[in-house]
């Protein structure tokens, strides 16, 4: 039996390191690569063309949640496992709509990992079981429900990098240089952006990227 797949997404490097020991000693398993930020988890997607992304939450430069969309858009056939702290509810339904299979608590990552990373292979969904069903509910209950979309689905993939970069301290050039994009054409994003979410300067930016889970203080 061919074994799966699986793409290591971690920024801490002592984390990733333990998860893929833990993978490491699954016979039906092959860890073909890692990545220590959300871009470059995006990239080995295209590069390793994996069975399985398992990706932590939060990652720099680009963070986890539009990493899950990129990869679901571009990468179809790779599932996303999400390996998180957060039992956030708001966080569990933004990864589900953008197109991940799973989401486990870190905490129960050495009984569930290998179980879920089988299962999300498999077409089948995964939960942590940390998560509560009252939380399972609420998302089927909103996903059968009409409303409307967040201020985050107003943004281009392209702004919502651009939001990313600038909350976690960039200068327009800094991110200029991380998208291969001009100076003018950063700013140009960094304007639509700021008016599609109606906020006024970097503090607010910031502030709302923190709120949204896009970066940790």
């Amino acid at each position: 039996m061919n074994k799966i797949k699986v793409l290591l997404a971690e920024d801490h490097t002592i984390v990733r390191k333990g998860i893929r020991s833990l993978l490491d000693s699954e016979p039906t398993i092959e860890v073909v690569g890692e990545a220590e930020n959300g871009r470059i988890a995006v990239e080995k997607t295209e590069q390793l063309r994996p069975d399985v992304v398992v990706l932590d939450h939060t990652m720099p430069v680009l963070n986890g949640l539009e990493a899950t969309r990129q990869i679901r858009k571009y990468y179809p056939a790779t599932r996303v496992l999400i390996l998180t702290m957060h039992t956030n509810e708001e966080y569990i339904f933004q990864f589900l709509q953008a197109g991940a299979a799973g989401y486990l608590v870190k905490q129960s990552a050495p009984t569930d990992l290998v179980a879920a990373i089988h299962a999300v292979h498999a077409g089948q969904s995964f939960l942590s079981p940390l998560i509560s069903k009252t939380v399972i509910d609420e998302y089927l209950r909103q996903a059968g429900a009409a409303h409307p979309n967040s201020d985050e689905d107003k943004l281009t993939l392209r702004e919502r990098e651009v939001l990313q970069l600038l909350a976690e301290g960039c200068s327009n050039r800094q991110v200029a240089e991380q998208l291969h994009l001009s100076v003018k054409t950063v700013g140009v994003h960094r304007l639509h952006l700021m008016e599609k979410l109606g906020l006024h300067d970097i503090t607010e930016l910031t502030k709302y990227a923190i709120r949204k889970g896009m970066i940790e203080v």
